[in-house]
């Protein structure tokens, strides 16, 4: 080969490299436009592999989420890298994962789980990172002034779930953890129960990561009574294990239990629950269309998961999540941490900044960004006059719940649309 032949060639391979360390350097995606916009940094999190409730999913759906967005250009020209820490259900690990996302300068928390919001929103507020879309289980998620919440959390669930019930039973048993959240529960199912005039739920507390609950079953069954009676079960992962147990019970001697089937149980003594302890997955495990849990009354946030508005959300699993079967469209956790990600998408795009950070994010949210999430929930927005302002839950802004009922083993709409409980959440909180 020439000296000029290998000059020129020399030329040409430098150039390549070039461009490509720029192109790597500035974070640019294939399709971005803009040129020179900064990667954005957020993390997920939720316990896995615990002895109480656990949700990998939420983690996977935001990898899954990340994929798709950044094969499409990113989030506005924004390479989106996500981050996930297992919260380990401890204040400890909550505590942890709250530090790594400052250590690590995320611009929020998506789409995350955990039962110990005290452990994990001072790190954040301290770090002025915003909270958005986290499940809804603690009082620190609707109080923080950080905090965005995309549904109404365990508060609308159970308020709704009470005047979900009083329209079918006469007597309602509530078997609920025997924990400080827990505690709270039967004022607020009782709220929505006597919103149709009906006297307040027997209130049965149980330890939440017990083996079996035969004591507490036999109870909420006689409670309930045998005509028209409910037994509602609020206890995450547990609840299956509770209900199996209950359905276990020796026949009583007469009246609902006199038939030669222990399963007679369900029919005589109707169960019901919330979306988040009982779901598709946990009725597809246990039978299906011969679950215990079918005809059993459930409150959900959401449509139903064969609702079309799921749709697009179904085709980036199908598509991005590739072969990981923790990613379930059906599954309350996945469908939550999908609704969070399209508010940061939007937050995102409103800004339209080469640089974002938690402090745009949260003044961007408080300044009124509304995001349509295409059906899955009213509009969302976080400004003062969209807070309920409830006395315990005053960041709530999305009050609405579906009732759902389980027929031929698939949740199903019990009443089309969302049934809006504003009122009742602050009566019963």
């Amino acid at each position: 080969m020439t000296g000029r032949r290998l000059s020129s060639l020399l030329a040409s391979v430098t150039a390549a490299a070039a461009g490509a360390s720029i192109l790597t350097g500035c974070g640019v995606l294939p399709g971005a436009t803009g040129g020179s916009r900064e990667p954005v940094t957020v993390m997920t999190w939720a316990p896995d592999q615990t002895r109480a409730t656990n949700m990998p999913g939420m983690p996977a759906m935001a990898q899954a989420y990340a994929r798709w967005v950044n094969s499409q250009g990113g989030i506005d020209g924004h390479e989106l890298r996500v981050l996930t820490c297992n919260e380990q259900n401890t204040p400890a690990g909550a505590a942890a994962c709250a530090r790594r996302a400052v250590r690590e300068n995320a611009v929020a928390v998506v789409g995350s789980y955990s039962q110990n919001g005290r452990a994990f929103m001072a790190p954040l507020e301290a770090a002025g990172i915003p909270y958005i879309g986290g499940y809804g289980l603690t009082d620190d998620e609707f109080t923080s002034h950080l905090s965005y919440p995309v549904n109404g959390g365990l508060a609308a669930l159970i308020a709704g779930h009470g005047m979900q019930l009083a329209e079918a039973c006469r007597k309602v048993s509530l078997v609920r953890p025997d924990t400080l959240a827990g505690d709270r529960l039967p004022k607020l199912l009782d709220a929505g129960l006597k919103k149709a005039s009906k006297r307040g739920a027997v209130d049965i507390p149980a330890v939440e990561d017990a083996t079996e609950y035969t004591e507490q079953a036999a109870s909420a069954r006689e409670e309930a009574g045998a005509e028209d009676g409910c037994v509602a079960a609020v206890l995450g992962e547990r609840t299956q294990t509770f209900f199996d147990s209950f359905r276990r019970l020796p026949k009583a001697t007469g009246g609902a239990q006199a038939a030669d089937d222990e399963d007679d149980t369900a029919e005589a003594v109707r169960i019901s629950s919330v979306l988040g302890s009982v779901g598709q997955p946990v009725i597809d495990r246990t039978g299906g269309a011969r679950s215990p849990f079918e005809g059993a009354y459930v409150t959900g946030w959401y449509p139903e998961a064969d609702d079309k508005s799921w749709e697009p959300m179904r085709k980036v699993i199908q598509q991005h999540a590739f072969a990981d079967n923790r990613v379930d469209p059906t599954d309350t956790g996945v469908q939550t941490t999908w609704i969070a990600y399209t508010v940061l998408k939007e937050v995102i795009e409103s800004l339209d900044r080469d640089t974002i950070t938690s402090a745009r994010i949260a003044e961007a949210l408080d300044r009124g960004t509304q995001v349509d999430t295409g059906g899955l929930t009213p509009k969302l927005r976080w400004m003062y006059e969209d807070l309920l302002g409830a006395p315990d839950f005053p960041r709530i802004v999305n009050h609405a719940v579906t009732f759902q009922v389980v027929r031929k083993g698939r949740l199903v709409a019990q009443k089309p649309g969302f049934v809006d409980v504003g009122p009742t959440v602050s009566h019963g909180g």
